[in-house]
């Protein structure tokens, strides 16, 4: 009896994960009206990534972009950095509504692989609480964001999976849009090839990059 009960769960978490993959939900033939103002999340993974994400950011218009998020890992001030130098530019525009979020790294530099599974689901479990418990509990906003933007390296993978989890129990889940770096002219990064089932728009910079796939945009540099 338990061993059926635990057969029917599998069958129904896997054809639930597949019915929320981009990849199975047809196209809509009419019109979706957009908002006028939205919430937008942007993952600033450090160095380069950091570079590039903020300068996506830049040329979002604050006016549509009512509230902006940044994501950073514990610890990295150029990050930090980065996105108030921005926020302090867009403030002498248009008022200027952001927040910094702050989660731990999945994985360290040299840090063990035998840790880095216990990184990794702490990791998780710090991104599900600020994408699901917090908006559910919240008397102010009841979402996280409308949007979130990836672009590597790897904790944006984590994003990824407390953004599904939503998804897999049907709460508000942000579009996820991965924009791959600049640098990879190729072949796609591995943080690209872990998140490209599961963005919703998949960009990559170069022409060159092959197995892109019919929801993935390219973006000609």
């Amino acid at each position: 009896m338990f061993f059926a009960f635990f057969v029917l769960t599998v069958v129904l978490s896997v054809f639930r994960l597949y019915i929320i993959l981009p990849g199975s939900r047809k196209r809509s033939s009419h019109v979706v009206r957009t908002p006028r103002t939205y919430t937008i999340a942007v993952y600033l993974g450090s160095g380069g990534h950091t570079s590039e994400a903020v300068t996506l950011m830049s040329s979002l218009d604050p006016n549509k972009c009512n509230r902006r998020i940044y994501v950073i890992n514990d610890g990295d001030d150029l990050s930090l950095r980065k996105a108030l130098e921005l926020e302090t530019k867009v403030a002498k525009q248009e008022k200027s509504s952001y927040s910094i979020l702050s989660i731990p790294r999945a994985r360290r530099v040299h840090q063990s692989l035998i840790t880095t599974p216990l990184a990794a689901l702490y990791s998780l479990m710090v991104c599900s609480y600020h994408l699901t418990l917090l908006p559910l509990f919240s008397h102010g906003h009841r979402t996280f964001a409308d949007i979130l933007i990836l672009n590597g390296p790897g904790t944006c993978f984590i994003l990824c999976i407390a953004v599904y989890i939503n998804k897999f129990f049907g709460f508000h889940a942000p579009y996820i849009v991965f924009v791959e770096t600049f640098a990879r002219v190729n072949s796609l990064s591995l943080s690209g090839k872990l998140v490209r089932p599961f963005a919703d728009r998949f960009v990559t910079q170069w022409p060159d990059i092959q197995a892109v796939q019919e929801r993935s945009k390219h973006w000609l540099v």
